[in-house]
């Protein structure tokens, strides 16, 4: 478990379309097998250390036709973003997903100082 100081506690969240490849046909619409995309996050504002963050599928529009398959995870997380890494395979069609996340972590405090 994570303690934090509740006076340092940073909360930032975020929502993001990660693809929608129906409109060109890009590999998640028309691929097959494993296939993956990554998605770089910027915070607002740096944490002090990595924070927890959490991703989650807010919308999908996948083909029916096919079993949906899909995994959504975070990765390299550090204080400054970290990346949503998305991933279907075999025959999986997916259209468009939309992924939020948040970011819960210790923050700086205008009475932090470090001595050079």
């Amino acid at each position: 478990m994570r303690r934090l100081r509740s006076q340092r506690v940073g909360v930032e969240q975020g929502s993001v379309v990660l693809f929608s490849d129906f409109e060109d046909g890009g590999i998640m619409w028309t691929g097959s097998g494993p296939r993956e995309l990554r998605h770089a996050v910027a915070f607002s504002e740096a944490f002090r250390r990595a924070p927890v963050v959490q991703v989650g599928i807010s919308m999908w529009d996948m083909d029916q036709k096919t079993n949906i398959r899909a995994d959504i995870s975070s990765d390299k997380v550090r204080p400054e973003g970290f990346e949503i890494v998305f991933r279907t395979w075999s025959d999986t069609r997916i259209a468009r997903i939309r992924a939020d996340w948040l970011a819960i972590g210790e923050v700086s405090d205008d009475d932090d100082w470090e001595v050079v």
